[in-house]
C-alpha cells in the first residue's frame, strides 16, 4: 500500500520539509508516504478564495491515482486517537488499496474533495496550519506503524 499525502502548498520552510522527510523516511515498505504538492492558488486582499480553493480541488482531485481510497483531513471530520489510527492504518493496509490523503490549504479543502472522499477524519479540533498538518500527520501515521509492530516509540 503506498500512501498518496496530496496536500496544497509548495516551497515549504525547511522545517516543514525536514520534520516531513524525517518520519516519511522511517514508514515502513508496506506503508509507504508520497507527498505530491499542489500549488496553492495566489492569494491577496481581493482574492475569490471560493475559487482559488476550488481549482486547489480540481487539481487535487486530479493528482489523486485510479482506485485509490479517497480520505479527507477537515475540522469536521471523525476526531480520532493514535491508537484509533493505527486500527484505521491495518484496514486500509488489509485493503490493499492506495490511500490518498486530501489536504487542503489555508482555507480547507474543496468541496468537491469532501464529496469524494469515503471516510474523512480531524487530527485535531485545533485549527493547525496547513504545512504543520504534513508533518503532524507524518509522525502520527508512523507513530500508528509502530503500535502496530509493537514497537516502544508510542509509549
Amino acid at each position: 500500500m503506498l500512501i498518496h499525502l496530496i496536500a496544497v502548498g509548495h516551497r515549504m520552510p525547511d522545517w516543514v520539509e525536514a520534520g516531513y522527510a524525517e518520519y516519511a523516511k522511517r514508514m515502513p515498505p508496506e506503508s509507504k508516504i508520497k507527498l505530491v504538492e499542489i500549488p496553492a492558488g495566489k492569494r491577496n486582499k481581493n482574492s475569490d478564495i471560493k475559487r482559488l480553493t476550488q481549482q486547489e480541488g480540481e487539481k487535487m482531485i486530479a493528482a489523486i491515482p485510479k482506485g485509490a481510497k479517497i480520505i479527507a483531513l477537515d475540522v469536521l471530520g471523525k476526531a480520532c486517537s493514535t491508537e484509533e489510527l493505527a486500527k484505521e492504518l491495518k484496514s486500509w493496509q488489509a485493503s490493499g488499496q492506495d490511500i490518498a490523503l486530501l489536504v487542503g490549504g489555508p482555507e480547507g479543502l474543496a468541496q468537491d474533495c469532501l464529496k469524494q472522499a469515503q471516510q474523512t477524519i480531524s487530527l485535531s479540533n485545533l485549527t493547525l496550519p496547513h504545512p504543520l498538518v504534513r508533518v503532524v500527520l507524518a509522525e502520527q501515521l508512523y507513530r500508528a506503524t509502530t503500535i502496530l509492530k509493537g514497537h516502544p516509540y508510542h509509549k
